[in-house]
């Protein structure tokens, strides 16, 4: 008996075999539960479909967070499919490469609009459709990064984002508690996969935080997918609002670690 079995779940933001959400996703196939995708133009799509169907997984739907009718469309292939939802991973974010370069003061107003639209605007948009498929309870998680709290080198208006997804996260949980409904962010520290090579110095940052975590090292797809996994079962059926770390505890260091200054 896996933890998962029985229940059904939509993935979003799988981009390759690195995403984070796709080691989500294998997690969550590996304890049992039902999977569906969304991608977002042909491109993507043609990555995704081989990963899903080697889960099993023949419910591919384009989706753009961008568009509300793009997510109807979506929503409403999952009910004909499904009918209801067990629980929604959401993996998405983006912003302008050229702006997490800079300085943060020169942030333009398209991207600053363009970012928090797509990063955090986006998981109520889904969130609320979600829920409304989701009678019976559910789990909702997003992915967030500790650029929110603490001002790290090249993150920028994503860290501004990320704070603003951190807070819809409490809001969101406040709202569809009285569901059932749990809401949580994973918040893992620098990982190797396409989203994160975006982010200026990249490779220094993984480096920094691995050498300096309390656990020397930084999260792995099987760790962040084996604490998905506890959230959306029933193991995690008091936890909600939280923003969970999977960081080696990077999270807490308040200066790097004595050899490394």
């Amino acid at each position: 008996m896996g933890l998962m079995d029985g229940k059904k779940g939509l993935i979003m933001g799988v981009a390759n075999e690195r995403s984070i959400a796709w080691g989500i996703a294998k997690a969550m196939a590996e304890q049992g539960a039902e999977l569906a995708f969304t991608y977002q133009g042909e491109g993507f799509g043609k990555r995704v479909a081989p990963l899903a169907a080697s889960l099993g997984s023949d419910i591919l739907v384009d989706a753009d967070v961008t568009d509300d009718a793009s997510l109807d469309a979506a929503f409403d292939t999952l009910k004909d499919r499904w009918g209801s939802l067990d629980f929604l991973v959401h993996a998405i974010a983006f912003s302008d490469k050229s702006e997490l370069t800079g300085r943060f003061v020169n942030t333009s107003r398209s991207n600053f609009k363009n970012s928090l639209d797509i990063s955090c605007y986006s998981f109520i948009e889904v969130s609320r459709r979600a829920a409304e498929m989701m009678p019976n309870g559910g789990t909702l998680l997003t992915l967030t990064f500790d650029g929110s709290q603490r001002v790290t080198p090249f993150y920028n208006v994503m860290g501004v984002a990320k704070a603003a997804l951190e807070a819809s996260v409490r809001y969101l949980a406040a709202d569809l508690g009285p569901d059932g409904i749990r809401v949580n962010a994973l918040s893992p520290g620098p990982m190797k996969t396409l989203a994160g090579a975006a982010i200026g110095g990249a490779r220094k940052t993984y480096r920094h935080t691995e050498q300096n975590a309390p656990l020397r090292s930084n999260a792995t797809l099987e760790a962040v997918g084996g604490t998905a996994v506890y959230l959306a079962s029933e193991m995690g059926a008091c936890t909600t609002g939280e923003v969970v770390h999977i960081d080696g505890g990077y999270h807490v260091m308040g200066m790097p670690h004595p050899d490394n200054l």
